[in-house]
């Protein structure tokens, strides 16, 4: 099963959604504003996928908790992560015990087509 984690109202989420649709791919979604996804699968998305990738550093969350001066180290980082759902850069989706991080249609296509 594929889930996809995010916001119904991020750009790329609504793509992968789109493009899963399209597809006839079928997937869980997992909604950033309603849960937040507990310590242990953080720990597997870093260990699947690169913090500084996960980690989204331009986005609206990120410049209102002033995060830029903090200098975070990937420690930091991931008790962030932990706390902060709307700091993962979108979507993360998890399938087959991988991660795939943001949308990139020609990404999607090579691994779920």
């Amino acid at each position: 099963m594929i889930t996809v984690f995010g916001i119904k109202t991020c750009g790329s989420v609504q793509k992968a959604l789109k493009f899963f649709k399209e597809n006839n791919i079928e997937v869980d979604f997992f909604d950033f504003k309603k849960d937040t996804p507990s310590k242990q699968r953080v720990e597997s998305w870093v260990k699947k996928s690169d913090i500084n990738i996960l980690f989204n550093s331009k986005g609206t969350k990120y410049k209102n908790l002033q995060l830029k001066e903090l200098n975070l180290d990937e420690n930091g980082k991931f008790k962030w992560l932990c706390k902060e759902p709307m700091l993962f850069k979108r979507p993360v989706i998890e399938f087959d015990d991988k991660v795939v991080v943001a949308f990139d249609e020609e990404i999607y296509k090579k691994t779920f087509l």
